[in-house]
């Protein structure tokens, strides 16, 4: 019983802590999505990678008559995604006159 109410009281509290967070800066949106493109760049040099591996396997292996393994694509530089520029801050209202 005493478990029960323990596993009770945490699940509550996480969700009541998920709830509370605040959304993100512009910075930290910037920052995750900057994070995001360097990952699935990675990704794609990961998987050029492991083409490269497997066709130097492939040649290794090869019987006289067979054809070649096709030829791996490498992936583009790494470009840092375009950032929207952030829009100009209102001016100040004038004060109304009197």
């Amino acid at each position: 019983m005493k478990k029960l109410m323990i596993s009770a009281v945490c699940a509550l509290g996480s969700s009541v802590a998920l709830a509370a967070l605040p959304p993100p800066t512009p910075q930290q949106a910037e920052a995750a999505n900057l994070a995001k493109a360097k990952t699935a760049h990675a990704g794609a040099v990961g998987n050029f990678q492991l083409c490269q591996s497997i066709n130097a396997v492939a040649m290794k292996y090869k019987k006289a008559g067979t054809p070649d393994p096709a030829p791996c694509v490498a992936p583009p530089p790494f470009v840092a995604p375009v950032t929207a520029a952030a829009p100009a801050p209102a001016p100040a209202a004038a004060p109304a006159k009197k």
